[in-house]
């Protein structure tokens, strides 16, 4: 997901100071329609949306962010501080669910629902039935960015091709063990969920192989070295595609023939919330089309919202990659849950792809 770094820094710097007036009893800043702690994935929202949302509704935001969904679990979990709406990814919230961690959301009270595109409903729906517990903020899908100054329009189409050599040094390969599984598997033809332990062994030795290949493991810069030249190659999330094209016009993508993993970062209610109808309002502010369309231009994520879409329709370039044809994606999976065990099973092959 994208970061601006400067965004962070503040973020984390407010909420470090919102934490210490919460632990001081400082509650003399709630709105006069209360307040509502919100917990997301880092630099997820404009922040000119914040005074939006407590303008209109008289609620007070408290915002904290986190850069993975593993650092925000056991804060929820634990109920270490008592969020009112999170913002997780699929598999996550998958978890979470069956941890009996997240509560139903009233469906009565996020009229603005109507304006979500149900085939990405349908999405959240394979995982959570009649989307009870989760609501779809963003979506994406990894592929391959490249600079078409060096590398010809057309020449990667497939996951196999970043095992090429002639690309030696110039590939940059997300630095996540599940990402870079899911490009491992796909790439042998596997599923990005198998937890056949034969294909894991044969995905990490694919993994160590490509090794001297490999410019740099990263995740959020890797887009900035696309940009800036040091490498002709990432592998990034397509929401950071618009925004890199922007800097250098040179840069494609490509969702691989193969398929690829995709996500669904979404709005959840945690059990021990508090403040349930303000989370509520706090959702439903975000299904609203002005707050959605204004979210896509600083994030350029897709954000399944039909006011979006038809934003975006207004330009087939941008389209094509905010939201793809049917056909790429059917041919995409999205992460699930795979229990302790086999998170143990992954983990141990990680180590040893990360030791060699």
């Amino acid at each position: 997901m994208k970061k601006k770094v400067l965004v962070i820094l503040c973020a984390a710097l407010i909420a470090a100071l919102a934490l210490g007036l919460t632990a001081c009893g400082g509650g003399s800043g709630s709105g006069e329609n209360g307040e509502v702690y919100v917990y997301s994935l880092g630099d997820y929202i404009d922040p000119d949306l914040v005074s939006v949302f407590e303008e209109e509704t008289g609620i007070k935001v408290i915002l904290d962010t986190f850069d993975t969904n593993e650092e925000m679990y056991p804060v929820v979990a634990k109920n270490t501080v008592s969020y009112d709406v999170i913002c997780t990814s699929d598999y996550m919230i998958e978890r979470m669910m069956g941890e009996g961690l997240l509560q139903e959301i009233d469906h009565a009270n996020l009229p603005n629902l109507s304006n979500m595109m149900p085939e990405y409903l349908d999405m959240a729906d394979s995982f959570d039935p009649g989307n009870k517990y989760a609501i779809p903020h963003t979506w994406g899908t990894l592929g391959i960015m490249y600079n078409s100054d060096n590398i010809p329009e057309g020449a990667l189409t497939s996951w196999n091709d970043l095992w090429d050599e002639k690309y030696e040094q110039q590939i940059v390969m997300p630095d996540s063990m599940r990402d870079n599984y899911a490009i491992a598997l796909r790439a042998l033809g596997y599923s990005i969920n198998s937890v056949d332990e034969n294909e894991l062994i044969e995905a990490t030795q694919l993994m160590i192989d490509q090794k001297p290949l490999v410019y740099k493991y990263a995740n959020d810069s890797a887009r900035d070295m696309a940009i800036g030249g040091s490498a002709d190659i990432a592998v990034v999330w397509s929401g950071e595609v618009l925004y890199s094209r922007a800097d250098n016009e040179s840069l494609r993508f490509v969702i691989p023939k193969e398929g690829s993993e995709e996500f669904l970062d979404m709005w959840a209610i945690p059990a021990a919330a508090k403040n349930k109808k303000n989370a509520e309002a706090w959702i439903n502010f975000m299904l609203d089309q002005d707050t959605a369309v204004t979210n896509y231009e600083y994030l350029t994520y897709t954000i399944p919202n039909t006011a979006v879409y038809d934003y975006v329709s207004e330009n087939p370039e941008d389209l094509a990659v905010v939201f793809p044809e049917d056909s790429v994606i059917a041919n995409c999976e999205m992460l699930h849950s795979l229990g302790a065990a086999n998170d143990d099973l992954y983990s141990s092959y990680w180590k040893q792809f990360k030791a060699e």
